[in-house]
């Protein structure tokens, strides 16, 4: 592997389309008000994918220095335990990546400042800050919070509530409850991915002292939690598809409920599924489905106007 090819492995690109997801979701739902801003989605697209990168080179280098990233691991080898990248390299680049994602955000919220209150631009700039914190203390640390169990939080308050609440808002638009139900299935799914690589690192996770959801509650109880966050994201997504139908008369957009029913032959799978190794393509599967179902519902929404 060369070195460019290292740092790409590291960036883990299969990670973006997750992440951008309550993104498109957010948007789409400002867009079908009217509130569209060409500029507020690149900006918002381009911020979110800057902290996922950040994310997961501090996930690359925590895990790697803790040694959880050994030869016992069943999923792909990282940067740092290949030894491709040094630890002083990685430092670098997430001082890079930090950089590049801080004036993205700031940019973000210049452009967007128009349709924010005081209040709101402080609460976006210190929403920035934490956004690197949250990334790098995931794995990075004493006290970082990822081996701890509490991973799963962080994922659906960021991923979910913040990316999909925090870019409608953006767009000058104030607080509406029937956006919420997006937030929560994206958040939801998200969880899921993230607890999927924890099913499938389960025992190696307990042997290096990382401990997750499914290390506390064990590989079986793992999987019931999973069809939890799965169906819980089903359910919100299936609402939220039907009202959004319902109050804008554009009943082609229960067409945005499609890829949704692959999460049942993925729960199906998951049950199935003895070896934890196995569960490595189903991370892929969750993240473009929750992607497909953004995208649907965005693009539909706005085909026919109230």
């Amino acid at each position: 592997m060369t070195k460019f090819e290292a740092w790409l492995e590291a960036m883990r690109l299969r990670t973006l389309p997750l992440s951008v997801s309550g993104i498109i979701a957010g948007s789409g739902m400002a867009a079908v008000l009217e509130k569209w801003n060409p500029l507020i989605f690149g900006l918002a697209m381009l911020t979110t994918i800057g902290f996922q990168v950040l994310s997961n080179l501090a996930n690359d280098l925590g895990d790697g220095q803790k040694g959880t990233d050994n030869k016992n691991r069943v999923g792909p080898k990282r940067a740092i335990q290949s030894g491709t990248i040094s630890v002083k390299e990685m430092k670098i680049g997430i001082v890079i990546c930090t950089i590049i994602s801080l004036i993205l955000a700031t940019l973000l919220i210049y452009v967007s400042a128009k349709n924010l209150t005081q209040e709101l631009l402080l609460f976006y700039a210190i929403l920035a800050v934490l956004c690197v914190v949250a990334a790098i203390t995931y794995t990075v640390g004493k006290n970082a919070y990822g081996y701890r169990g509490l991973g799963d939080i962080m994922v659906f308050i960021f991923f979910g509530l913040v990316s999909v609440l925090g870019v409608f808002s953006l767009y000058g638009i104030t607080f509406e409850w029937l956006v919420l139900f997006p937030a929560l299935s994206i958040g939801f799914w998200s969880v899921a991915v993230l607890n999927l690589n924890n099913l499938r690192d389960h025992e190696n996770d307990a042997l290096s002292g990382k401990t997750t959801m499914v290390v506390k509650m064990g590989f079986q109880n793992g999987k019931n939690y999973h069809a939890f966050l799965i169906l819980s994201g089903v359910a919100s997504w299936a609402f939220s598809v039907f009202m959004f139908s319902f109050l804008t008369y554009n009943y082609f957009l229960l067409l945005a409920l499609i890829p949704s029913i692959g999460f049942l032959f993925h729960l199906q799978k998951v049950y199935q599924t003895r070896i934890p190794k196995k569960l490595d393509p189903e991370l892929k599967k969750v993240a473009l489905l929750t992607f497909f179902s953004s995208l649907m519902f965005a693009v539909i929404l706005n085909l026919i106007s109230i």
